[in-house]
């Protein structure tokens, strides 16, 4: 049972005014009641404070979507849940764009009732702050901040409307992982979640990917093979990098949003999926769009609701939990005593911007724990600025260069705690590259190279590692 309340209940039928507010006493909350929206503002203008707004969507005058908006204005901080007898997707979403925190639909029992004012006053709900949220396997979710926080309400609230959902952010700050939590918290989380990455398959593959084959459709087609949108029916796909999407691909995946039909390759009869769709990119949209790189229609279809994932650097105050989770997951991941984080080594993780985000705070704790040496790991985040912004990218190591100052220093101790990483993983691995490159999350062509730009080699790889065991 939730703690008493100041609730103000507003709706326009006086049997349904009834009904809740009967349902609320029952657990002592005080309640106002407004059969009006401007009954309703007035109250509020006049000084009422409630904890909380239970607001019918549709009433004659002023509307629950009006009425919200001007709540909102007057009481930036007032929690309002809007109440509906009718499925309007697209009135859902634009109280979700407005503020609403939830809804409820007309018949609702008590027990429901309950559990959206716990969540919306914070009574017996799961506190997020300082816990991880597991998703699945190596997938979690922290909201340890406000502006996650207000991503895991958005994503838990849209979950449950079944409408594209276009994940906007930096690389590395979790679009995956909130596509992952919104399709767990939707009616589809007992289906299958598939994730494509637009661009990582080569342009001319990625149709018959995504919409599969016939036999016979191109050279090597032996035989029929069904795409990601048939594997994914009645569950949730996640389009990443969407706007690596070649222009003529859109096109077909917007007849997809539109009609939930396509066509194999090779095939003129139609498969019809009932698949919810998510996107994520990193792109610049305004400047995608002017230069055609993604249809607008196409924006526009996906745009039905935008959740846009803060940097790591804005949300500073997530650091050690994600730090004791990664360090933690990894250290029984490799078979390894977690090594401790102190208070100098999470100073300089708090202070430095993390380019990379959630991505490169992962590989930074991995190479700690690979290394061992604090030092080596605080020195490896001074700041790297050029007095435009942070640095995310690494010089190549040619030797020493006493004109460049603390800059250079830091970037020659950043380049040997990676060169060693890289030797001590390729020596636990026997100099498989492959198992190497996985296990240091990094592409099998990204290892290559870095072998080469720091002139690792094996029997010097070997000799070294030894010498220090």
């Amino acid at each position: 049972m939730s703690d008493a309340a100041k609730i103000l209940l507003v709706d326009d039928e006086p049997g349904m005014l009834r009904y809740i507010r009967t349902l609320l006493e029952v657990d002592d909350h005080k309640v106002e009641t407004a059969s009006t929206g401007e009954e309703a503002l007035e109250r509020v203008q006049k000084g009422l404070q409630p904890d909380l707004v239970l607001l019918d969507l549709l009433m004659p005058g002023i509307d629950g979507l009006q009425t919200l908006e001007q709540l909102r204005e007057m009481r930036p901080g007032v929690k309002v849940v809007m109440l509906s007898c009718v499925s309007d997707t697209r009135k859902v979403v634009q109280a979700i764009r407005l503020g609403a925190h939830d809804y409820l639909t007309k018949p609702f029992q008590k027990a429901e009732l309950d559990a959206v004012i716990d969540q919306c006053l914070g009574i017996n709900q799961q506190n997020y702050v300082g816990e991880v949220e597991e998703l699945c396997d190596d997938v979690f979710f922290v909201a340890a901040s406000p502006a996650m926080r207000k991503i895991r309400s958005q994503s838990a609230l849209v979950a449950n409307v079944d409408i594209p959902v276009l994940l906007l952010g930096e690389s590395g700050t979790g679009k995956e992982v909130v596509a992952r939590l919104i399709h767990k918290l939707s009616p589809r989380a007992h289906r299958t979640f598939l994730k494509v990455n637009c661009a990582a398959v080569p342009a001319d593959l990625l149709e018959s990917e995504l919409f599969g084959y016939e036999a016979g459709a191109f050279t090597g087609a032996t035989h029929p093979k069904p795409g990601k949108f048939e594997l994914c029916n009645k569950g949730t796909i996640l389009l990443d990098e969407i706007g690596e999407m070649p222009p003529l691909l859109q096109a077909k995946l917007l007849h997809v949003l539109q009609d939930q039909q396509f066509s194999r390759l090779g095939s003129r009869s139609v498969v019809k999926v009932d698949v919810r769709i998510l996107a994520a990119t990193n792109i610049n949209i305004p400047e995608a769009l002017a230069n055609k790189r993604l249809r607008e229609d196409l924006y526009y279809r996906l745009n039905a609701f935008t959740l846009q994932l803060p940097p790591l650097r804005e949300r500073k105050e997530e650091i050690p939990i994600l730090l004791k989770h990664f360090m933690s997951r990894m250290s029984e991941q490799y078979a390894r005593s977690p090594l401790p984080l102190s208070p100098a080594l999470l100073q300089a993780c708090q202070e430095y911007l993390w380019p990379g985000n959630l991505r490169e705070l992962s590989n930074f704790i991995k190479r700690y724990l690979v290394l061992g040496d604090e030092k080596l790991a605080v020195q490896e985040l001074h700041p790297k600025t050029d007095g435009s912004g942070p640095r995310a990218d690494v010089s190549p190591r040619n030797g020493s260069d006493p004109g460049g100052g603390l800059k250079s220093l830091a970037r020659s101790a950043k380049d040997e705690a990676e060169a060693e990483a890289i030797a001590k993983a390729l020596e636990e691995t026997n100099w498989n590259r492959k198992q190497a490159a996985a296990l240091l999350q990094i592409s099998y062509k990204a290892l290559l190279y870095k072998i080469r730009q720091y002139g690792i080699a094996q029997a010097k790889s070997h000799h070294k590692l030894s010498a220090g065991a």
